[in-house]
C-alpha cells in the first residue's frame, strides 16, 4: 500500500470514529428560546463535533415530552415547582432570560410609537375595548391617528411558556386573568397560532391585529412593538438595556431547583413583561445529563454575545455559578 492510499486510510477511519464517538442529543419544549438554542447548537457543533438538535414545539410539549422520557431535555418558560419536579424526578435549572413584546399591524404607527397602559392592555385581551380608538387606548396616544377597526388579538394556540409568563403579567394587572399556558381568551376577536413563529406570522398578515410574541421574533420579522407601562407607571421600550434592568430583580436559588417568575417587576426602568427560560433533566439518566449539562457549560462560557445580539439577557456571572454547583450536587456536572 502506498503512502497516499495509508493516509487516505487513515484519514477516513479518523472521521468514522469522531463520528461515532460524537455524541448527540435531542431536545424539544419551549419556542420563546427558539433563536439562542439554534444559534447555540450550530456554533457547539463547529466548536467541538458534538450534535445538539432542538425543536421548539412549545413549553406544554417539552414538559410532555421530558416526563414521557422522548428526549435526552425539555424546555419551558414555566418553572416547575420543586414538588412537581420531585414527582416527575426531573432537574430544573435557567438557561437565559428573555422578554415578551407586544407587536402590531397598524397602519402608519411606527415601532415604539404606540403606547399601551395597563388599563389598555387588560382591556384588549379582556374584550372590554374592542376597537383601536377605544378612549383607554388614545388616552395615552394623543399624537397617534388610530382607526376605528377591530382590534384582532393574536394568540397561542398551544400551551406556551410565553402564555404562562404573558398571563402572569396580566394577572399582576388584574386578578381576573388567570395564569395559564393555554387561557380561554375572552378579547373580541381571537386568531390562535402555534409557537412564537406562528403568532409572529398572524401578525404580520393580518391588518389591526396585536399580540404577544418573544423578542426576538420582532426583531427577526422587523415588526413594530408598543411602548408598555410598567408597574412604576413609566412607559418603557422594549430593550435589552430595559430586559437587563428588569432581569436583575429576578430571585432564585438552588434550594429550590431555581423556581422563579421574574414578571412585572420594580424598577422605574425596567420592561415589565420578562422571562427566564428553563431546562428540564430526567434525574436517572446521569450519563446523558452530563452531555447536556456539557452544552449549556459551554453556552455559559461562550454563547453570551450570541445572546445579547439576539435580544436576551445572558444570565449573571453568580447565577451560572449557582448552577454549576446545583449540577455538582446532582452529579451531572
Amino acid at each position: 500500500m502506498t503512502m497516499t492510499k495509508i493516509v487516505t486510510a487513515a484519514l477516513a477511519a479518523s472521521v468514522v470514529l469522531t463520528a461515532v464517538n460524537a455524541s448527540e442529543l435531542e431536545g424539544r419544549g419551549a419556542s420563546f428560546p427558539g433563536p439562542v438554542y439554534k444559534a447555540w447548537t450550530s456554533a457547539y457543533f463547529s466548536a467541538t463535533g458534538n450534535k445538539v438538535n432542538y425543536t421548539p414545539t412549545g413549553s406544554g410539549d417539552g414538559i410532555k415530552s421530558i416526563t414521557k422520557r422522548m428526549v435526552d431535555f425539555g424546555g419551558s418558560d414555566k418553572p416547575l415547582k420543586p414538588k412537581t419536579l420531585k414527582k416527575k424526578k426531573l432537574y430544573m435549572f435557567p438557561s437565559v432570560v428573555g422578554s415578551i413584546v407586544l407587536a402590531y399591524n397598524l397602519e402608519g404607527i411606527k415601532d415604539g410609537e404606540l403606547k399601551l397602559s395597563r388599563a389598555a392592555i387588560a382591556a384588549i385581551f379582556s374584550g372590554k375595548a374592542k376597537f383601536w380608538d377605544d378612549a383607554l387606548i388614545t388616552k395615552e396616544n394623543a399624537g397617534l391617528k388610530l382607526p376605528h377597526t377591530p382590534i384582532t388579538t393574536c394568540v397561542r394556540a398551544d400551551k406556551s411558556g410565553t402564555t404562562f409568563n404573558f398571563t402572569y403579567f396580566l394577572n399582576k394587572i388584574n386578578p381576573a386573568f388567570k395564569v395559564s399556558k393555554k387561557p380561554t381568551w375572552t378579547a373580541s376577536k381571537v386568531v390562535a397560532g402555534k409557537s412564537n413563529s406562528g403568532v409572529s406570522a398572524n401578525i404580520q398578515q393580518i391588518k389591526g391585529s396585536l399580540g404577544y410574541i418573544e423578542y426576538s421574533y420582532k426583531m427577526k420579522l422587523g415588526l413594530p412593538a408598543a411602548q408598555v407601562q410598567n408597574k412604576e407607571g413609566k412607559f418603557i421600550n422594549p430593550t435589552v438595556k430595559s430586559f437587563q434592568d428588569a432581569a436583575k430583580y429576578a430571585t432564585w436559588t438552588a434550594a429550590n431547583d431555581f423556581y422563579a417568575v421574574i414578571g412585572d417587576p420594580a424598577g422605574a426602568t425596567s420592561y415589565p413583561i420578562v422571562a427566564a427560560t428553563f431546562i428540564l433533566l430526567p434525574a436517572e439518566k446521569v450519563k446523558t445529563d452530563k452531555e447536556v449539562t456539557a452544552f449549556f457549560n459551554w453556552a455559559y462560557e461562550h454563547g453570551d454575545k450570541a445572546a445579547a445580539d439576539l435580544g436576551y439577557v445572558p444570565l449573571p456571572a453568580s447565577t451560572k455559578e449557582a448552577v454549576r454547583a446545583y449540577w455538582k450536587a446532582k452529579k451531572i456536572n
